[in-house]
């Protein structure tokens, strides 16, 4: 097996990902965009999408990743709009776009054509959740889109097999499409609630923090494999047990959760690069394929699909918005709506990878050996919406919400907020501490006792002074100096530490438990200010 094209891919994405947080462009865009620029260099490998490794290897990491830095309660509040997204958006979007494209394609195959239109239905979870990221959107807005992408992705990998059947000639109805959809959710679902109890009780009773993190690389694989093996959603199954590991994540031990926490974003960082490169780098692959397709009459019809996909779920999101308030009961309870939200969940739903990868799944045959109806020109239909939706809207979202004006979030009521949550949980640790030291199995010297309470006491400080005054003459707020100078005064004991040992008056393995020893402290003197 030759390893060096999937080392230059993830070099290369990474590499332009970098470079990307330094420039305006949207990272994922400036990935396809140089994706599909590589694509045509001289000597570049094909980098065809396999779907067996996109979807059991790639798609679950990244929803996992996801999900976890979702909030729970967050999803609870919203699994209204979530629901009517993830599922009833997906199953309009197939219905519409296969009938649109039905009639827009001369020869095309109705049950083709819904495969078609299951394949280009889900928004992408890694796109919805990286835009999110980018534009600072508001915070319920945000939600719903992370927790519309989580889940629908289920949702269109079983309309997908269900219209896959009817087209191969396996014979399908409503009812069983039906059905399949019911027990693939449940399952999944299912799967979801019988794993996540033991695997959380596995990562609370490891003592090594390297094995509870390797536990955590595993878990996704784990959950998604065992419910795609008794025919259930592993989409649903890897948010169930990520969702919950998530919520209770605070009993793992400290060391498990910053190791945790740099691990994964090494993973979703690698992840999200490759797979937006991918994406670009499948434009050769895709037009080779084309064949009698090529010309005009193609470009018309690429462009006809991508406007009823963006259509569509404008159509469907405004009637799900507002029918639902109709209802006093759902007025009083959530309050105010504008349309600015709408507008936005409407205009925010890019497309990626598991569409180009569900697409590639699509055989080549059909019963009988006859080959797929217009297999290539569903290829080309699917990557060409990827590309419009992820140019067209991914580039004009941040404009727009800034020209929509929503409100900014109000730092200081944040910071106010943190402070006084600082506060009554420093009271109750000092209290604590007080309790402990009255009794004589836990006598410290004085020096010592001290010293607890006065880390507790610049605890609870750290946060109401990053409500105070900027220094006039630095520029600089409080904990932007309380940070410089820790990191002046660790720096000149790292050089000493480094001399003792080139000196040889300490060893190698010495240097390292001070460095570490210090790089603890320089974290928690970040982490006090941040």
């Amino acid at each position: 097996m030759d390893v060096m094209p999937l080392l230059l891919l993830v070099a290369g994405s990474a590499a332009v990902a970098a470079a990307g947080r330094r420039v305006p462009v949207p990272v994922p865009l400036l990935l396809v965009a140089v994706g599909l620029a590589v694509s045509y260099v001289p000597g570049v490998p094909d980098y065809t999408l396999d779907p067996h490794i996109v979807l059991p290897l790639l798609l679950p990491p990244l929803l996992y990743t996801a999900a976890t830095n979702s909030s729970y309660l967050d999803l609870r509040a919203q699994a209204r709009p979530v629901a009517l997204l993830s599922v009833g958006y997906v199953l309009f979007a197939t219905f519409v776009v296969g009938c649109a494209a039905y009639l827009i394609v001369p020869g095309l195959p109705l049950t083709a054509a819904l495969v078609l239109g299951a394949v280009v239905a889900p928004p992408d979870a890694v796109a919805a959740t990286a835009v999110a990221r980018r534009v600072g959107l508001p915070s319920r807005i945000t939600t719903i889109l992370q927790g519309e992408s989580l889940v629908n992705d289920a949702t269109a990998i079983t309309a997908f097999k269900v219209a896959l059947a009817a087209a191969v000639g396996e014979g399908a109805t409503w009812a069983g499409g039906i059905g399949e959809f019911l027990i693939a959710a449940v399952g999944g679902v299912g799967v979801g609630l019988v794993l996540m109890v033991p695997l959380h009780w596995l990562r609370t009773h490891l003592t090594e923090a390297l094995l509870q993190n390797t536990l955590s690389l595993l878990i996704p694989f784990v959950a998604y494999a065992v419910a795609e093996q008794v025919h259930a959603s592993g989409v649903l199954a890897v948010v169930v047990v990520a969702l919950y590991l998530g919520h209770r994540a605070w009993e793992v031990d400290f060391a498990t959760r910053l190791q945790e926490e740099a691990v994964w974003k090494m993973v979703a960082f690698v992840l999200e690069s490759a797979v937006f490169a991918l994406i670009g780098l499948q434009l050769p692959v895709v037009l080779r394929g084309l064949g009698e397709y090529e010309g005009a009459d193609t470009a018309w019809y690429a462009l006809a699909v991508f406007l009823v996909v963006a259509v569509a779920r404008f159509v469907w999101v405004y009637p799900a918005t507002f029918l639902p308030r109709l209802s006093a009961r759902v007025r009083a309870r959530e309050g105010e709506l504008s349309w600015k939200g709408p507008f936005v969940i409407g205009w925010a739903g890019m497309r990626g990878v598991v569409s180009l990868a569900i697409a590639f799944s699509i055989p080549l045959t059909v019963h009988g050996g006859e080959p797929f109806p217009e297999r290539n020109l569903i290829l080309f239909l699917t990557f060409t919406t990827v590309i419009g939706t992820l140019v067209v809207q991914g580039v004009s979202l941040p404009p727009l919400i800034r020209l929509l004006k929503f409100p900014a979030h109000d730092v200081q009521a944040e910071t106010l907020a943190e402070a006084n949550a600082q506060a009554q949980a420093s009271r109750v640790a000092e209290l604590r501490l007080d309790d402990l030291l009255a009794d004589q199995r836990n006598a410290l010297p004085a020096p010592l006792a001290d010293r607890l309470r006065m880390v507790l006491e610049r605890r609870r400080n750290a946060v109401w002074e990053r409500l105070g005054q900027v220094n006039p003459v630095t520029g600089e707020t409080v904990d932007d100096t309380y940070r410089r100078l820790s990191r002046e005064m660790i720096s000149a004991e790292r050089e000493v530490f480094v001399r003792l040992r080139d000196g040889r008056y300490i060893d190698d393995e010495m240097l390292r438990t001070l460095l570490r020893r210090l790089d603890l402290e320089e974290a928690a003197a970040y982490r006090e200010v941040t």
